[in-house]
């Protein structure tokens, strides 16, 4: 198997790990709706999210406490159900930022040896 298949699979893996830690981080900043949410992931990440892979996420955050969620209707348009962070989300986000600090530190170590 060449490089190029190995990188098909791990990359998008890899990604996948790291998304409930962006939105967590992302919701941090103030409360936003799916669509929203994944172009922003999309401008700072270049991570394209399909919705197929957004709205589970973000319904098992829900049920895991880490956010909540309530439908908001503008004067036009329709009705978008945004995403907030609640305090079980801020105190594992925490969590989440030593440990991506710990294992980015290690890993940047690991690199910089190579």
């Amino acid at each position: 198997m060449g490089s190029d298949k190995i990188m098909e699979r791990w990359v998008p893996q890899f990604r996948k790990g790291l998304l409930e830690f962006i939105i967590l981080l992302r919701l941090q900043q103030g409360h936003s709706y799916g669509y929203e949410l994944a172009m922003q992931i999309k401008d700072v990440t270049m991570i394209e999210v399909a919705e197929g892979t957004l709205y589970p996420l973000l319904n098992r955050l829900k049920r895991d406490g880490l956010v909540v969620s309530e439908w908001q209707t503008a004067d036009v348009g329709t009705p978008r159900k945004y995403y907030q962070i609640t305090s079980l989300g801020l105190e594992t986000l925490a969590k989440m930022k030593n440990t991506w600090t710990e294992t980015h530190n290690s890993i940047l170590n690991l690199v910089m040896q190579s």
